[in-house]
Parts: structure tokens; C-alpha cells; sequence
């Protein structure tokens, strides 16, 4: 299996070094601005190659390089200014990056499953779709995964549980619009009572992405892991069950836009998109989030 990251900042660097690790690819490809400017990395990580169990082949290269991959993931991003205060405001600069790639991507791997790692993520799931041509099943985003994840954590402490064991989605836009779906979040099959705490700790969550931007200037690791959690599921066909952006699909009459919802992620990507029973609340902050999207697709064009 190929795999291809594109963009080897310090997320594109930390999902190389786990899926190094990992045992699922052949064959790594990483592509950066130019193909000595990730040489660093490359080197580095054949270096580690003798204390993986499984090593693969790691390579340098530019988009024509990628041919035949069968995943990619792209990481290519602007900077995040430290006064940016909404990942809406990346859009234009990052639409147009991809509209530079995209097609050269489709064209050489034409099969493959593109995940999408940079934000405004939901915006440029939108983008990707229509840059290539793909089906709505080759094409994801991260999308509330991590903010998801977060919440379970904190649930987690506070109901003492293991984290696993809570299944609460954060749904909607990655950003200011995002929600928790308390209607169907439950530990252990029992329902997580709807409360005020209950939102504040979702506020919590949400914003944690900024805290620890605020100390170190960017995030890396959680979100390396959630493309790697993707990547995984649809190398290892796993049908796992998790809250990306992808292309809605008519659920609540929503069409057109990509968001994140409960989606089965397997072998040929997006597998199935799950359709949670939302409240009357919960229904309305989805269709503002997609209006949200929507608003910036229209302002990018």
C-alpha cells in the first residue's frame, strides 16, 4: 500500500512518523514545497526504520511522484496567524493551494482516498470533491474527530469510565458552530443526561485547540493521530465508526455542503454515513452550520 502526505509541517512531519511505524504502508510519500525541503524528515525516519517491526520504503518527492497512491493526505497549509480567531479565515488562501494540487493529485492516483488534515477542513472537503472529480466516498476530513475525542475525555472523568466506553459526537462545522449531539451520547449503553455542566464541558473541548496554540504556537500530535485513526481504518478495512466531514448526503434536508457526521470508514472510504437522531436544538445548529459552510464556500468562489 502507498500512502502520500502532502504538506510536511508539523503535522504533515508528526502523521509520517506514525504511519512509519504502523506497518500499513509499503511505501511512505512525502511531498513538501520542494523535494529537498522534507529531505530532513525522510532521512530521519529511514533512519528509525530499524526499530519498527515492519519497515517501509520512504521517499522524497513532488505531486507527479504520488502516481498510484492509495491514500493521501493532505497537510499543505498557510501559516495560522497568531490573530486569527476562526479557521474560516485560512479559506481563501488554502482553496487556492488546493486548487493548484488537486488535479495533479486525481490525475496520477485516481482511485486513491483523500483525507484532508488542513482547515478550514469542511470548506476544503468541499473544494477537494469538486477539484477532482472523486466520489463522495474517496474524499474526508478530520472534521470534529479530536473535538470529539476531547469531550469523551472529559465525560469520561467526570462519569469515571473509560473513554472508550462514551459514545458523544461533536457534530457540524470544526469551528465556531460545532455542537454536541447530547440527544443519542450515552456511557455504556445508559444516557449522558443533557445538562448545563454537560455544555460546558463541550465549550471546553472545543476550544482546546486554541489553548494549546496559545502556549506553543500550533497543534500536532492529536490531530496527526485522528489521520492516522482514519488512514488506519481504511488501510486495515476496519468499518469503524466515527465523526468526519464529508459530503452530506440529504440528512435533515442538508445537501451540498460537507460537514461532520457518524460515518462507517473502511476500505473504500467513506463506507456509509450514519444519521443520528437529533433533538429540535440539535437540528437547528446543524442546519446553521451548514449554512455557515455554505456562506464561506460562496465568498471563496
Amino acid at each position: 500500500m502507498k500512502i502520500a502526505i502532502v504538506g510536511l509541517g508539523k503535522v504533515g512531519s508528526s502523521l509520517a512518523f506514525l504511519l512509519s511505524q504502523q506497518g500499513i504502508a509499503n511505501e511512505l510519500m512525502l511531498v513538501g514545497r520542494t523535494r529537498d525541503s522534507v529531505m530532513g524528515d525522510v532521512l530521519d525516519l529511514r533512519h528509525g526504520q530499524l526499530f519498527v517491526e515492519t519497515p517501509c520504503k520512504i521517499s522524497a518527492g513532488e505531486l507527479p511522484d504520488t502516481r498510484g497512491s492509495d491514500i493521501i493526505a493532505i497537510c499543505a497549509s498557510v501559516p495560522m496567524a497568531p490573530s486569527m480567531q476562526n479557521r474560516l479565515e485560512l479559506a481563501p488562501a488554502n482553496v487556492a493551494l488546493l486548487k493548484d494540487m488537486i488535479p495533479t493529485i486525481a490525475q496520477h492516483s485516481p482511485t486513491a482516498k483523500i483525507v484532508l488534515v488542513s482547515n478550514p477542513v469542511d470548506v476544503l472537503v468541499y473544494f477537494t470533491l469538486e477539484f477532482s472529480g472523486f466520489s463522495a466516498n474517496q474524499v474526508m476530513g478530520t472534521g470534529t474527530l479530536v473535538d470529539s475525542a476531547r469531550f469523551r475525555q472529559l465525560l469520561a472523568d467526570e462519569i469515571r469510565i473509560h473513554a472508550e466506553d462514551i459514545r458523544a459526537y461533536i457534530l457540524g462545522e470544526h469551528g465556531e458552530s460545532q455542537f454536541p449531539a447530547m440527544s443519542c451520547a450515552d456511557a455504556g449503553g445508559e444516557p449522558i443526561d443533557d445538562t448545563p455542566h454537560r455544555w460546558e464541558l463541550f465549550r471546553q473541548a472545543s476550544r482546546a485547540g486554541f489553548d494549546v496554540f496559545k502556549y506553543k504556537g500550533y497543534t500536532n500530535y492529536a490531530i496527526a493521530l485522528a489521520a492516522a485513526d482514519i488512514i488506519q481504518c481504511i488501510a486495515k478495512d476496519t468499518k469503524h465508526t466515527m465523526p468526519i466531514s464529508l459530503k452530506t448526503d440529504g440528512y435533515l434536508g442538508v445537501s451540498d455542503v460537507c460537514l461532520s457526521l457518524p460515518a462507517v470508514v473502511g476500505g473504500n472510504g467513506i463506507e456509509r454515513v450514519l444519521h443520528p437522531s437529533l433533538n429540535e436544538r440539535e437540528r437547528e445548529l446543524f442546519h446553521n452550520s451548514a449554512q455557515i459552510i455554505r456562506n464561506t464556500i460562496a465568498a471563496v468562489r
